[in-house]
């Protein structure tokens, strides 16, 4: 398995790999008309359902949507009401009773939420894809989807192995890149300015909370009494009130990470997709939290003392090209390729 996952590292490099699609588009210029043998009959084009472990969480879908529309497709969100969907949501989402025809349907996790949407669909082709870091350990409903899953997906050969441990799961799983990493923002630092990443700090009906907030707050005073600017890089899920001393960011942290001489919060998600952008990350870390190795991987240190937090940033440096290729994966086309992957199991029958 370790050898599908580094030929896929090698394929694909950290800085501008090339997207399937466009390879194929550039053979096609060079092909004849009279070459290309007999013209078939067009397909329809995907009709997919997904269910995230965050069951309102329309954030890891979002960045899906820019190359999903331009291909005509239609991806839907299945959420359990619309309690939690903000005004102007532009994921489309539907609940249980109002799923679409689909040909397809892809869970980001095995918590509830997805599992009770995988068993509704049961007649539908069984995807899933790793969009946001998932726990080290094997999940409880895993084994509910095992002998479904014609796909297996994620973002970075590490992310891969994590996500075969929450499987509970020796099978290929597909390395694409992050949809996140299609637009890295250029780096353009401003001396002084320190981005604070928070996490979630109650646990709500859409997801759990990440321990270390008390750590990051405590950090964050003190670098801004050493004289750093703070500009807070909120979750989408995170109390804003807790922040409203500092600057919060009105851009995606991902984004805002470019501005910034270094990065310090609560490992997640983001963190090897900052690391990308090549600003240098510390990393909050309580012993309530867990998260994987990879997460750790990518900061240029950690601290459980926010008297540590000056001299962190202060030392702080990039990730090696290494880690990153083993923490973010290929970078460029990374929609493209998940798509690819997931309308190869579109049509096909459980």
């Amino acid at each position: 398995m370790e050898d599908d996952l580094d030929s896929a590292v090698r394929q694909a490099s950290v800085r501008g790999a090339l997207s399937r699609r466009g390879v194929l588009a550039a053979g096609g210029a060079l092909a004849l008309p009279g070459v290309l043998g007999a013209a078939r009959p067009p397909r329809r084009r995907p009709r997919v359902l997904v269910a995230t472990n965050e069951p309102w969480g329309t954030y890891h879908v979002r960045p899906l949507l820019p190359e999903a529309t331009g291909r005509g497709w239609r991806l839907t969100q299945l959420v359990p009401d619309r309690s939690q969907i903000q005004p102007g949501e532009t994921v489309p989402i539907a609940t249980l009773d109002e799923a679409p025809e689909a040909d397809l349907i892809v869970v980001t996790g095995a918590g509830e939420w997805p599992l009770e949407c995988a068993n509704r669909f049961r007649a539908l082709p069984l995807a899933a894809s790793s969009l946001a870091y998932l726990g080290p350990g094997q999940a409880p409903g895993a084994r509910r989807l095992r002998n479904r899953l014609r796909l297996v997906t994620s973002q970075s050969p590490a992310e891969a192995r994590s996500f075969r441990g929450y499987l509970g799961t020796n099978r290929r799983i597909m390395v694409t890149g992050s949809p996140q990493t299609d637009a890295l923002p250029a780096r353009a630092a401003e001396p002084g300015l320190v981005l604070v990443l928070t996490s979630v700090t109650h646990d709500d009906e859409t997801g759990g909370a990440a321990p270390g907030t008390r750590l990051l707050l405590d950090a964050a005073a003190n670098l801004q009494a050493a004289g750093k600017r703070i500009l807070v890089g909120i979750h989408p899920r995170e109390d804003r009130s807790l922040w409203d001393r500092y600057e919060i960011s009105d851009v995606p942290s991902l984004q805002a990470s470019a501005r910034a001489e270094a990065a310090i919060g609560i490992p997640g998600t983001v963190f090897p997709l900052i690391a990308a952008v090549g600003t240098p990350l510390v990393g909050c870390t309580d012993p309530a939290l867990t998260v994987p190795d990879y997460l750790l991987a990518v900061c240029s240190s950690t601290i459980d003392d926010a008297t540590d937090a000056v001299a962190a940033i202060q030392d702080a440096r990039p990730s090696p090209p290494d880690t990153l290729a083993d923490a973010v994966g290929p970078i460029g086309g990374s929609t493209a390729r998940l798509l690819d992957a997931w309308s190869r199991v579109a049509s096909r029958k459980p």
